[in-house]
């Protein structure tokens, strides 16, 4: 076991090394120059629509599963998770406040990355035995590359369909148990069975119910978990602009060891940063256009500048309330990490209850994960073997619910986390071959909508 395990750590330290990270931001530059910045251009547009697409209207709703908006809050639901709180815990533990700027960076060309992933998810999308919807890397693979390039497509699902399995179900369900016994005492087993309980009660209604979920309980969480962390940043309002100067200042030097922080390079500041801004947006790994190839629409570039608002949402806004906190609260220098560091951060501004607060986001926040996560493993496991193997597939799902929450998740977060990498490859190599259709797409769109 040990060999596996140093064999896995040699993969990790590769497909998430430099050349991965230059790729990601490389792919995510190039389509937000090849775009004309419009993603950023745009962003008014993107909200006007997401706001118009509550619910789809005429044609448009045979033309997909859900509403535009429910396929935005489906995808959210997978990316707004631990990354949002314990990942970027984690980014300015090990990397410095300079981390919280290139996580910044990441976001912005990750935009550009998100929307060039929904367009063409809708436009290769195929319809199932089933009369749904499929879509994501795998198909806009196989359709538009082309048979030569099938394996690039299949290669994607299997590492989709296996890694579902520990970022998106076991190490959420794991972190959900471990903060609930830490702040409530309730034993990791009983949570472990309510949560199956709870994914189990949501997957049996598919892609409409998990949309229907999510349509509601991400906007309440996200909000919610905004709302506190806004409160204390009107504690700390006079801690903000030497916030601010740390960030900036450490993104372009090294940060000097402080209290329990070791001081990190800048390397490590650009690492932490792009790695932990991806764990968390997942802009390039491929994921989020699964789910926004069910929606309900016949346009690929309207989706596209609705997709875009995840990263936006999840990265610029949630990522940047909790590394503020972290950081005003001076707790970035305590030695703490992860979610303890962001619970140590916000008790202290919120003493007594500010623990309580982290503790049922994050809880909040990985249960969304894993049904968009599962989600993401159904179509995986359907491109590979067809309608049949979903419902096995959705049983194994629910079974390794509470198995994660009591068992010691070490091998599990270090398999998934380099299969999740191994995700971006194809991805990106796709995205990279097909951005002339993604160019030309947005050319006529806005053309046609002067």
């Amino acid at each position: 076991m040990e060999a596996i395990t140093s064999v896995i750590h040699t993969i990790n330290g590769i497909v998430w090394g430099p050349m991965m990270l230059v790729l990601i931001l490389g792919v995510g530059l190039f389509l937000m120059l090849g775009l004309k910045l419009m993603p950023i251009l745009k962003l008014g547009t993107g909200f006007k629509l997401l706001w118009s697409g509550r619910s789809a209207k005429g044609e448009e709703a045979n033309e997909g599963e859900i509403p535009p908006y429910q396929a935005l809050m489906t995808a959210l639901s997978a990316t707004v998770g631990t990354g949002n709180i314990a990942g970027v815990a984690t980014a300015v533990f090990l990397g410095g406040p300079g981390a919280l700027f290139w996580m910044w960076c990441t976001a912005l060309v990750g935009m550009a990355t998100k929307y060039a992933e929904a367009v063409l998810a809708v436009k290769y999308r195929e319809v199932d035995e089933e009369g749904n919807h499929v879509g994501g890397p795998m198909y806009y693979i196989k359709n538009g590359l082309g048979t030569h390039w099938a394996w690039l497509g299949t290669a994607f699902a299997i590492f989709g369909a296996v890694a579902a399995f520990g970022i998106g179900n076991t190490v959420q369900s794991n972190s959900v148990a471990d903060v609930i016994h830490s702040n409530f005492g309730l034993n990791v087993w009983v949570t472990g069975a309510i949560l199956m309980v709870l994914v189990g009660a949501v997957l049996i209604g598919g892609i409409k119910r998990i949309g229907s979920v999510a349509g509601a309980l991400v906007p309440l969480m996200a909000i919610a978990y905004l709302v506190a962390g806004l409160a204390v940043l009107a504690i700390n309002a006079d801690a903000i602009p030497a916030a601010l100067n740390l960030i900036f200042t450490y993104a372009f030097t090294e940060s000097a060891a402080e209290g329990g922080f070791a001081g990190a390079a800048i390397w490590m500041a650009i690492r932490f940063g792009v790695a932990r801004g991806i764990f968390s947006n997942e802009a390039g790994l491929g994921s989020a256009p699964i789910a926004h190839a069910a929606a309900q629409t016949k346009d690929p570039v309207r989706q596209g500048l609705v997709a875009m608002l995840g990263t936006f949402i999840d990265t610029i806004v949630i990522c940047s309330i909790t590394g503020l906190v972290i950081i005003t609260s001076g707790e970035w220098t305590s030695g703490a990490s992860g979610a303890a560091l962001t619970s140590a951060a916000f008790s202290h501004s919120l003493p007594g209850i500010g623990n309580y607060l982290v503790a049922i986001s994050l809880a909040i926040f990985a249960f969304t994960t894993i049904i968009g996560w599962s989600f993401y493993g159904e179509r995986c496991i359907e491109f590979l073997f067809g309608v049949k193997a979903i419902t096995p597939y959705r049983v194994l799902w629910i079974i390794a619910v509470p198995i994660g929450a009591g068992v010691s998740l070490d091998f599990i977060w270090l398999l998934a986390d380099t299969l999740n990498a191994m995700m971006a490859i194809p991805n990106l190599i796709a995205l990279a071959l097909l951005s002339p259709v993604v160019f030309k797409l947005t050319r006529e769109y806005f053309a046609a909508n002067k």
